[in-house]
């Protein structure tokens, strides 16, 4: 999701000058590659990632950070999903599905029967109403009338059947994956969003966790206030959740939800974290997001139910945004890792959290994330005040800021450093993956062909040794 960053409107981290207990990302220095894995094309959990992954290793990144992966809409956007635990099948390489027989099978089908059987169900229901949302289904089905249920599983027992052998293939394909990028010593990051989309099948199937009435609409939906990317804030539309059911049975949707990434990634970052101390909440109906306003979130009380299950907590916080003390007090407490974006880092003064100079060790650096514009395309639109205040913080004196930008994100003192694959290719505007407030255009970027080349990796292999990153 979009993720503003105004400038005075962030509160001032102090710099750490130890980590606590390292994570499996920042335990050393590092740096990583963003890249989505739709930028790969179709079937990417095949021979595509594979490549990928042993150009990584090649070129000394050691993290390699993925947007959410689950099946989308029409817009294609990761962050705005079916569901929170299905992958999404065009990422599966077809030319090499497993036998979805045996043992092997039926185990997958027992383990993830808790979120399968509903998914499968849902998604035979989708497909035969022509992708419309379980709130447009027939009122038995809907309210999810055990007698229809049994009837439709009866009626769309091949389309589950066949739903339920492309998850199973993900889940084999995601792991041999997995197994391959640990070999190569390369990391997975992985992304959860805060929330989920209205239509999800979690909606459907765990309705008392929202704050939805039975025909599916929403009291209240989530957004941001106004703020960097829009004057009118950002109205998200997802609903929102049930704090006060969801603190009286432990927490146990998230746990779900969180134990589901963590079997796919070894870091996790947390979309939105503002939204666990506070969610902006807009009535339904409301025009912008201007109408809501804030309400608390027991997101202190969900983190320990989280800790109390794990000795450690793999994530990255999404702290981006107006940033209260209440925010980063939250975060300080679990001892969990911020992020820096560098084109955040010029609208103030000195001070500004995102300038190299005031990083926390133990922090995450990008030059910009999947919400930004390109490094290069971002240098193009800076007026020339700022073009100059940015050229001469960065001794940019040639003119090349873009690939001044790439030194010093790898040079910060975070831990780990990230860069959007667009910027290490030199790309401009055209290669933008999203544009927040918009709904056209977005999420379609592809790694160009030819682009990931030896003598690329041997530059970048050269500029993580010299930042002690490789």
């Amino acid at each position: 999701m979009a993720r503003p960053n105004m400038a005075g409107s962030c509160v001032v981290p102090t710099p750490a000058e130890a980590c606590g207990a390292p994570l499996p990302a920042l335990d050393r220095r590092r740096a990583g590659v963003l890249l989505h894995l739709s930028s790969l094309g179709p079937g990417a959990l095949g021979a595509p990632a594979r490549a990928w992954i042993d150009w990584l290793a090649d070129a000394g990144f050691s993290v390699w950070q993925i947007l959410p992966v689950g099946p989308t809409g029409p817009d294609g956007s990761p962050y705005w999903v079916g569901s929170d635990h299905a992958g999404h099948p065009a990422f599966i390489d077809r030319g090499d599905l497993p036998e979805a027989t045996g043992p092997d099978y039926d185990a997958f089908r027992a383990g993830a029967a808790h979120w399968l059987d509903d998914y499968a169900l849902y998604a035979a229901l989708r497909d035969a109403r022509w992708g419309a949302d379980w709130s447009a289904w027939s009122p038995a089905l809907r309210e999810r009338e055990p007698r229809a249920l049994r009837a439709a599983r009866s009626v769309y027992s091949a389309a589950i059947e066949t739903t339920c052998r492309e998850q199973y293939a993900f889940d084999v394909q995601w792991r041999a994956l997995r197994a391959h990028a640990a070999a190569r010593g390369v990391r997975l990051f992985g992304d959860l969003p805060i929330y989920v989309a209205p239509g999800a099948v979690e909606v459907w199937a765990h309705r008392e966790q929202f704050r939805v009435d039975d025909l599916g609409r929403c009291e209240a939906v989530a957004g941001v206030p106004p703020d960097y990317f829009s004057d009118d804030g950002q109205l998200w539309g997802n609903p929102l959740y049930d704090w006060t059911r969801m603190r009286a049975d432990g927490f146990a949707y998230w746990r779900r939800r969180i134990a589901a990434q963590l079997a796919r990634f070894d870091l996790l970052r947390l979309d939105h974290f503002r939204g666990l101390a506070a969610h902006w909440a807009v009535p339904a109906g409301a025009r912008t997001a201007r109408e809501g306003h804030w309400e608390p979130t027991p997101g202190l009380e969900l983190l320990d139910a989280l800790r109390r299950e794990r000795t450690d907590l793999p994530f990255v916080a999404e702290n981006l945004g107006d940033i209260t003390p209440d925010v980063e007090e939250l975060r300080r407490r679990f001892d969990l890792p911020g992020m820096h974006v560098l084109q955040f880092g010029f609208g103030g003064a000195g001070d500004n959290p995102h300038l190299p100079h005031m990083h926390e060790r133990c922090g995450v650096v990008y030059t910009g994330t999947h919400d930004n514009d390109t490094t290069r395309g971002w240098v193009g639109s800076l007026d020339g005040e700022t073009l100059r205040r940015v050229e001469f913080y960065l001794g940019a004196t040639d003119g090349d800021v873009a690939a001044a930008m790439l030194r010093a994100a790898l040079g910060s003192v975070c831990r780990l450093a990230v860069l959007p694959m667009q910027d290490l290719l030199g790309l401009g505007s055209e290669a933008r993956l999203n544009t927040p407030g918009t709904t056209v255009g977005n999420w379609s970027w592809m790694l160009p062909v030819g682009a990931v080349t030896r003598e690329l990796a041997r530059r970048c292999s050269l500029l993580n040794r010299a930042y002690g990153r490789a």
